[in-house]
């Protein structure tokens, strides 16, 4: 596969990941009385295929590195996470939230890494990728500590940040991430202007 394959199919995968995290958050918003079984499975194979997709990025001609510069890291948490809920999806229902927690916390904190990257590079919407990443740590945080007695107000609060994972993943696609259709040279583009050499 040509470099802009790899690009292309990196992101190609955010986008889609980023509709099935959506498309989890809304179901559990909606319906929080979705069997915790059933949320292990779906959670392993989400986290299974965002892991792949992610170190799919990490090794793509990326020229600023921006999107994808920690998703080495995280796709093999991801990875390994998604493969461990898979084998034993019963065993972690007690605390599924904790590990799903535990990734989009670490995600989010990447993601606001690259929202200040960007910031440098001069993109102006960077502050709308560091304002979800903000929203969805936090989310990310009470997950981790699950202050909430209630199963269904666990399982809202699970769609609510996969939801908000979902956005974010997506605004780093749309916002940092632009195949070069045009000349020989396999880079990554932003949607907004990048400020010239003489200007960073």
């Amino acid at each position: 596969m040509k470099g802009t394959g790899w690009i292309r199919a990196a992101k190609s995968g955010y986008i889609a990941t980023s509709m099935l995290w959506c498309a989890a958050g809304l179901l559990l918003i909606f319906l929080p009385g979705t069997s915790v079984k059933l949320l292990c499975m779906a959670a392993g194979g989400l986290l299974t295929v965002c892991g792949i997709i992610k170190i799919i990025g990490y090794f793509s001609k990326d020229l600023y590195r921006l999107a994808f510069q920690f998703d080495l890291a995280l796709g093999l948490l991801c990875l390994l996470l998604g493969l461990i809920l898979l084998c034993n999806p019963v065993g972690f229902t007690t605390f599924v939230h904790f590990l799903i927690g535990i990734v989009v916390l670490t995600d989010s904190m990447f993601k606001l890494q690259t929202a200040l990257d960007a910031k440098r590079f001069g993109i102006s919407n960077w502050w709308v990728i560091g304002l979800t990443s903000l929203l969805t740590g936090t989310c990310g945080v009470l997950l981790v500590l699950n202050p909430f007695g209630g199963a269904k107000l666990i399982m809202r609060l699970i769609g609510i940040t996969a939801l908000l994972e979902g956005v974010l993943n997506l605004l780093v696609a749309v916002y940092a991430v632009k195949i070069q259709k045009q000349g020989k040279v396999d880079v990554i583009e932003t949607h907004a202007e990048i400020k010239g050499e003489d200007d960073l």
